[in-house]
């Protein structure tokens, strides 16, 4: 499986190192945020890690939507867990949910047609910053604190006609992002497609927090060290 570099397994639980979580977050997602340095204080394991491992343990449904309900620090030993409804969680030992999922409809479990939508859905995602944050914060007039950049994944959902997309894409169709004092609401929607075709919809929700006004210069100095990091990243990777 392409996720078995990522995790560890072990008395039927998963635990995932901080190097790991930063190599799927580089290696896969094009994700640079720093929150997934290893030596990050604030270190937390990407969402779309924990996307993909249900995915690839419980397929791919035609309805799903993911609720992040608290970030996962290194190591931690989580269950994914399917409940007598059909619905998934990922919990630790002390019963602390992390993400939740609700489904409906077909489920398939072909390992090519799951891997492809997760990578794709993990790319897409993984673009968050800058591609389209800064466009929407720059519009409002606010940013993150640059020392402290926090941008929270906090849910995401999608609808497909049909599961049969051997190759399918994802495409930006509206952003939008509304402040709240120091907490900005960012909802990216998107179209699920195969051979140019649309076979899906979907959205996901960021919190970005600590916002204000936006600075033009430091801003800069936010992409420029993104863009430095991931030459620095694909050149030694």
């Amino acid at each position: 499986m392409y996720l078995d570099e990522f995790f560890t397994r072990a008395a039927g639980r998963t635990r995932i190192s901080a190097e790991q979580a930063s190599r799927f977050a580089k290696q896969v997602a094009g994700d640079y945020n720093p929150i997934h340095n290893p030596d990050a204080r604030r270190f937390c394991v990407p969402g779309d890690l924990l996307f993909a491992l249900m995915l690839s343990r419980f397929g791919l449904s035609q309805r799903m939507s993911f609720r992040f309900l608290s970030m996962v620090s290194a190591d931690v030993a989580l269950d994914f867990v399917e409940n007598a409804d059909g619905s998934l969680q990922v919990v630790d030992d002390n019963g602390k949910t992390f993400l939740e999922v609700e489904r409906e409809g077909e489920v398939t479990h072909d390992p090519q047609v799951v891997e492809n939508f997760a990578r794709r859905y993990v790319a897409f995602s993984g673009r968050n910053f800058p591609h389209y944050l800064k466009p929407l914060m720059e519009a409002q007039g606010v940013m993150f604190n640059p020392q402290r950049p926090l941008v929270i994944y906090d849910s995401m959902g999608f609808s497909m006609e049909r599961l049969d997309a051997a190759d399918p894409g994802l495409e930006l169709t509206h952003s939008q992002l509304e402040v709240n004092g120091k907490r900005g609401d960012v909802t990216l929607e998107f179209d699920l497609t195969s051979n140019g075709n649309v076979i899906g919809h979907g959205s996901k929700k960021l919190v970005v927090s600590g916002l204000r006004d936006y600075d033009a210069d430091a801003m800069d100095a936010i992409v420029e060290e993104f863009y430095r990091l991931k030459a620095y990243y694909e050149t030694t990777a």
